[in-house]
């Protein structure tokens, strides 16, 4: 099914994915994706199901030399399950697990895993390195960094190389979630409260984020590595705003209120997570994969908001 270069890219259909397989198809390179069930648009893709601790990647994995791991629970806005934490456990760790030891009994070299920098906390007073103290907070941080160890015992076990990545929010032509929503407030004019915010924040282009990837995938000194990787260009939440407002040509409405006085609303609201993404400062240093790997973001902020904006007018494809 594939050659000894082949690389097999999971939940190749998501947000990342697809611009991963992008990237991989310009530069020539064999791959395979995964889907949970098979997808007009991806008529080679191997449908594996529901991911989780009997997920059966045989089919998927033959012939195949790296694997890049996308798969995860990510945050519910409408929680369902009965034990969310459980549910997080099935699919970040028991799901990933799986498919580690099947690709290490399929004799695949390396698996190349997108973590998050919710693994390190939620919150610095100074950028984040890969030798800090994980302090998960959420159930997803938490099953990140489970996941990241039961990966650490099979490498130990199969010699599979693990390669790890922790990226910080990702943005660009498709990406959902708080990033869209404060994209739809900006392009619609709606007045913010985030003039008095004095904070900088670490954010990953889509695109800077598959190059790392692919950077990881090739470099033998990345084995067993984990990297923080992010745009290089820390931003406040005020300067991001101007920032998509001048992507989106339009004018940036802030107004000035106290940042306590917005906590204290959030308490009372029940927005007390998303008011602190807003407010608070989370940055991470990418000296590690600067220096180990050379790597370098080839995307500047100001690039990746334009073409976020560009797809968000409905003039760019969903590609970085």
């Amino acid at each position: 099914m594939g050659s000894d270069n082949t690389v097999l890219v999971t939940g190749a259909n998501g947000f990342v994915g697809r611009a991963l397989c992008a990237v991989l198809a310009a530069s020539d390179r064999g791959f395979r994706r995964t889907v949970r069930a098979p997808h007009p648009d991806f008529p080679g893709a191997v449908a594996v199901g529901e991911v989780g601790p009997d997920t059966d990647w045989r089919a998927a994995l033959d012939g195949v030399h790296c694997v890049v791991h996308l798969v995860s629970r990510t945050h519910v806005l409408r929680e369902t399950a009965a034990d969310p934490l459980a549910e997080y456990r099935r699919i970040n760790v028991e799901g990933t697990l799986r498919l580690a030891r099947q690709a290490g009994a399929a004799g695949v070299r390396r698996l190349v895993f997108v973590s998050s920098v919710k693994v390190n906390g939620e919150a610095t007073a100074i950028p984040y390195t890969e030798d800090d103290a994980p302090r998960p907070e959420d159930a997803y941080g938490l099953t990140k960094w489970e996941a990241e160890q039961a990966l650490a015992r099979v490498a130990a076990e199969t010699g599979l190389e693990v390669v790890v990545l922790r990226p910080p929010l990702v943005y660009g032509p498709g990406v959902k979630g708080n990033f869209l929503r404060l994209m739809e407030f900006v392009g619609r004019g709606v007045p913010l409260p985030l003039a008095s915010v004095a904070n900088l924040r670490s954010l990953v282009y889509v695109g800077n984020l598959v190059d790392a990837i692919a950077r990881a995938i090739d470099a033998p000194q990345a084995a067993g590595r984990t990297y923080l990787v992010s745009d290089g260009e820390d931003v406040s939440t005020p300067g991001l705003v101007r920032a998509l407002a001048q992507a989106l040509g339009v004018k940036a409405r802030l107004f000035p209120c106290p940042p306590a006085a917005l906590k204290f609303a959030a308490a009372l609201t029940g927005k007390s997570a998303e008011i602190m993404r807003l407010t608070g400062s989370l940055q991470v240093s990418t000296a590690r994969i600067r220096d180990e790997l050379g790597w370098r973001p080839p995307f500047t902020l100001a690039h990746g908001l334009e073409r976020t904006a560009q797809w968000r007018l409905g003039k760019a494809d969903t590609h970085a």
